[in-house]
């Protein structure tokens, strides 16, 4: 691999690292608000069962299996967000072992379509308050900045052909 190759794939792998503890992270989180949501469930199904054992009602309680759809919700975003930032790094690497030039164009478009591909998860993110505003801009400008890579690649190879 070139220079500028082992530049780029070095730039991918940081990115898929990034993309990795986020997705750790905002699961984490989103666990944590499961749990919050759990106990006040429990509390609330505990004074219930109280109440209904004090007129001799069998009481329901109340269980937590049942995930909240706002977590449901971030937990499949981060998956895609973690299946399209990991590949523009996998589908890089596939590039510069291309058997021919058009498998080297071909790979190299599919990982400029996965940067997109996560700036879209990234963006929607951010809308739903998943990520602040400093986390935001600074997974959202690396991911630009492949994307402005794979662009040029694009760019170039197909002004070759």
């Amino acid at each position: 691999m070139s220079e500028y190759g082992d530049l780029v794939q070095n730039k991918c792998l940081e990115f898929s690292d990034r993309i990795i503890k986020l997705n750790d992270y905002l699961l984490e989180q989103a666990a944590n608000k499961r749990a919050e949501v759990t106990s006040r469930a429990e509390v609330r199904g505990k004074r219930a069962e109280t109440k209904a054992e004090g007129r001799g009602l069998k009481a329901e309680r109340q269980t937590s299996s049942r995930v909240p759809v706002f977590l449901q919700s971030v937990a499949t975003i981060c998956n895609q967000l973690l299946r399209s930032g990991t590949s523009i790094g996998a589908n890089n690497a596939e590039a510069t072992n291309a058997v021919s030039k058009q498998d080297f164009r071909a790979k190299s478009y599919i990982a400029l379509k996965e940067a997109r591909e996560s700036l879209y998860w990234i963006e929607l993110l951010r809308r739903n308050k998943y990520l602040d505003e400093k986390q935001y801009v600074s997974i959202h400008d690396d991911c630009e900045e492949l994307v402005r890579i794979f662009v040029s690649r694009c760019k170039k190879l197909d002004s070759e052909v």
